[in-house]
């Protein structure tokens, strides 16, 4: 017996497909072809990388603001600025530590 909802379903992950298809090809493209400067390089790659999350999130873990329940969403975005604190504040460190011993 066939879900009543599951070509829809597969169309959503068709669609999520897609699109983390397209935006993992872009920034290899960029890379690949040197088609920009360096800090342009950079920001096409984390624009892309932060797109890919939100593809994820949308249409393969079927999050969304209207029916996913308010305590996940609290969670993931939690989590979310738990990474960000520990990841920035690593290269912070990093880039501070390189900059005093390159002196």
């Amino acid at each position: 017996m066939e879900h009543p909802n599951s070509e829809h379903g597969l169309r959503s992950y068709l669609i999520g497909f897609v699109l983390a298809v397209v935006l993992t090809a872009i920034p290899f493209y960029v890379v690949i072809t040197h088609a920009l400067p360096p800090g342009r390089t950079l920001l096409v790659i984390g624009i892309a990388a932060v797109l890919q999350i939100l593809v994820h999130l949308r249409f393969f873990l079927h999050l969304n603001f209207t029916s996913t329940p308010k305590e996940n969403l609290l969670a993931i975005v939690f989590t979310a600025v738990l990474i960000f604190i520990m990841v920035g504040g690593s290269f912070w460190i990093m880039f501070d530590l390189h900059q005093r011993m390159a002196i």
